[in-house]
This record gives structure tokens, C-alpha cells and sequence, in this order.
């Protein structure tokens, strides 16, 4: 690696940081991969050496995830976008498997609404399911927003009303563009409401959407879970790899389904035919893999989940602590609601004329970049991913709490 070379700090939302270490290693395996004299970029998705990688990937993940041996693991491409069709026409198919005679009226998709990414994943459904099912706003956090509008918090748990047998039940655990995540303890009123599930005991049909959080921390009663999935390029890898955690009984025959009326279910996106050819049906993001594979013999070696929960816990603390203080000062205001503020990604506003301008000049200045909020809503936006370091967070910090002293003093 050029010793010259200056890296700043990458505070971006996706593609996002990935640690220095694990960059200089890529650089290796895009020459020669693990002795074979072929370059990651360039080997067969068939060999034995990258079939071999793939495996120990999926066992790392599996191993720290614990993930039981009821649910398989699977890697594909398309982001949680193709994630928001491909859940839809794999439950579809199953729903349509185990009810055959069901009316598109009695076939529910329920969807919980709490920011743009699920507002995104729930309109997708309507497309898709259109003729074949009735998609169903459980919930819409907007109606408990402090202005009406806005993707602010985590409904209270006494307004989730699932359905009693829905063909799936979908929710984002973490919201990238709003800052809104549903709280990790149990207790707190901002967690998943699990209990309200029905029927109890049953293999409910629930579909996560972990694409900004996975493997920041342990997955609250992942085995519940019929599908996880989630983009890689948050938090342990490049843009190009799907992860999905699927249960068994949602891989299915979806052309015996498309027979009894199902929806036909490109190959592609079948997650039937993933696991059948073990996510090698067809190339798959080799680099994307092998850098992810790569983040997660680091996560290993660092101490594994446990480690990085305890990091990006004390991170987030860090960053909100700092967003308080300007908040007392009428400097910064806070966008989420108290108890429903996401660890990956916080969200606030700068006030006054050009405040916000001098805020992402002066960080660039010290050499922080990718603060600026989503397009959509604007503000600041401070993703603070695995790779992102508790120092890179410690610098972010005093800048902000220089920031409020100056402007203050103007």
C-alpha cells in the first residue's frame, strides 16, 4: 500500500467503509488468490478453491449469527430491491402450495410501514401481487410522527394488527434513509412486537429486511424469522452480494405452485433453485464474496458479534450524546423520536442559514466525508458502520461539539 496515501473518514450510507486491512488483502487476492495464481476477478465461480471459500464464508456467518440448521443461508445479487419482489413471489408460491383454493382476496401480504425503504418494499408488493393477493399496511409510522409526515419512530406494539394468516409479514429493521430502527431490547416499546404474531407456535411467514444492521449485532429471535435478507454493502462488504437466511419450509416448488395459479417465478430469483445449486446457479459476485468472506474471518478473529455490539453500541451513544448537546444549544435537532434512533445510521438537522453547508465543509475539511442525508429528506445523515472506528467516531465528535461552540459564539 502507497504510505502516502490518505484515507479519509467514510461516514457514507452504502457503498460504505470496510476496514483497511481487509482492502489490503483484496488487493492481493485480486492478483493471486489463495495460491492458485489466478486472480479472485478472474477464477471460475466452479472451482474447487472458491467453492471452498464459499462454504467457510457461509459457515462464518452461520457460526456468529447462529444461525439454526433449520434455515438455510444463500447468496445472491439485486440488493433488498430484487429482495422486495423475490420475497413476495417465493411466498406467494408457497402460500398458494399450502392453500390451493385461496381467492386473491384471502391471501394477505401484511406490510409494516416505518420509513422509505419499506414504503418502497410495500408498493413493489403491490405490483407483484396484483390478482394473486391483498398487501396490507399493518402499520404506518407516519401517523405517529410529530408533524404527520415523516418517518420518525416505532409505533406503539398495541397498533400492530397482523393478519391471521398472512402469506408473509414484512418489516425493515433498520431504516438507512430515516434513521429509524426498531429498538434491540425486548422490553422496550420500540422493539418488534414478536408476540403479536399469530397464530403463536406456527411457522409465521416473517420476512426482515437487515440490510443496514446485519451482523452489527446478534438478530433478535432470527430463528422465527422465515426470511432475513440483506445488501452487503453496509456492512461487510462491496455492492453486488444479497445475503438471505431462509427458512426450509419457504423453499419451495414454485412450479408446481405456478401450476395451481401461483405467479411463475423467474429462475433467477427462486430460491429453490439458489439453494438446489448452492447460490451457484449462475456466476455470482465473485469479488463481492470474497470481500465479504475476507470482513468476516476479521469479524472472527476480533471477537465476533459480541465485539462489534459492544463497539457500535458505545459509537451510536457517542454520536447521540453529541447531537443532545447541540439540541440544548438550538444548534442541531434531532429527527427521530427518543428510543427509536437507529445505531447504523443518525439522522439530524443543522439550524440556521448555511449551517448545514459549513457543517459538511468543515468536516470534509478534517477529512470526514458521506455526511450529507439522503436526497430525500436532506439533513445530516452519520452512518457509523462496523468498519467505521471508535476513533474515526471520537474525531466526528469533537468536531461536532467544536461546530456548536462556534456557531454559538457567532
Amino acid at each position: 500500500m502507497n504510505s502516502d496515501l490518505v484515507r479519509v473518514a467514510n461516514f457514507g450510507a452504502g457503498p460504505s467503509a470496510l476496514p483497511l486491512s481487509v482492502l489490503e488483502e483484496a488487493q492481493k487476492g485480486l492478483i493471486d488468490f489463495n495460491g492458485t495464481g489466478i486472480g479472485i476477478a478472474e477464477i471460475s465461480h466452479r472451482s474447487k478453491e472458491f467453492q471452498a471459500f464459499v462454504d467457510q464464508f457461509e459457515q462464518n456467518i452461520r457460526t456468529q449469527l447462529d444461525v439454526p440448521s433449520t434455515h438455510r443461508i444463500l447468496f445472491t445479487q439485486g440488493g433488498g430491491t430484487a429482495q422486495f419482489s423475490a420475497v413476495v413471489l417465493n411466498l406467494l408460491a408457497r402460500h398458494r402450495l399450502l392453500h390451493p383454493n385461496a381467492t386473491p382476496e384471502e391471501t394477505t401480504l401484511d406490510y409494516v410501514v416505518t420509513g422509505s425503504w419499506s414504503k418502497k418494499a410495500a408498493e413493489e408488493a403491490r405490483r407483484i401481487a396484483a390478482g394473486h393477493g391483498t398487501v396490507r399496511t399493518v402499520v404506518d409510522a407516519r401517523v405517529y410522527s410529530k408533524d404527520g409526515k415523516s418517518f420518525d419512530n416505532i409505533p406503539p406494539h398495541a397498533e400492530f394488527q397482523f393478519s391471521p394468516a398472512p402469506a408473509l409479514i414484512y418489516y425493515c429493521e433498520n431504516e438507512t434513509v430515516d434513521g429509524v430502527e426498531f429498538a434491540h431490547d425486548a422490553a422496550s416499546p420500540a422493539s418488534f412486537p414478536f408476540d403479536r404474531l399469530q397464530p403463536a407456535g406456527a411457522l409465521v411467514p416473517l420476512v426482515a429486511d437487515y440490510s443496514s444492521s446485519f451482523m452489527c449485532r446478534p438478530i433478535p429471535r432470527l430463528a422465527d424469522h422465515a426470511v432475513i435478507y440483506a445488501g452487503a454493502q453496509k456492512n461487510i462488504g462491496p455492492a453486488g452480494l444479497t445475503i438471505l437466511i431462509v427458512r426450509e419450509d419457504c423453499i419451495v416448488d414454485v412450479d408446481t405452485a405456478a401450476k395451481l395459479g401461483a405467479t411463475p417465478v423467474p429462475l433467477i430469483l427462486s430460491y429453490k433453485v439458489l439453494a438446489d445449486s448452492k447460490s451457484l446457479y449462475n456466476t455470482p459476485s465473485v469479488f463481492a464474496i470474497y470481500v465479504a468472506g475476507l470482513v468476516l474471518e476479521r469479524m472472527k478473529r476480533h471477537g465476533g458479534l459480541a465485539h462489534y455490539e459492544a463497539v457500535n453500541k458505545r459509537k451510536a451513544e457517542k454520536v447521540y450524546a453529541a447531537i443532545e448537546e447541540g439540541e440544548q444549544k438550538g444548534v442541531f435537532r434531532r429527527k427521530v423520536q427518543q428510543g427509536s434512533e437507529s445505531w447504523m445510521n443518525a439522522v439530524f438537522e443543522v439550524l440556521g442559514e448555511d449551517a448545514e453547508k459549513k457543517f459538511l465543509e468543515g468536516a470534509e475539511k478534517d477529512g470526514m466525508k458521506g455526511l450529507k442525508g439522503h436526497r430525500s429528506v436532506g439533513g445530516i445523515r452519520v452512518s457509523l458502520y462496523n468498519a467505521i472506528t471508535e476513533e474515526e467516531v471520537d474525531k466526528l465528535v469533537a468536531f461536532m461539539t467544536q461546530f456548536i461552540e462556534d456557531l454559538k459564539a457567532v
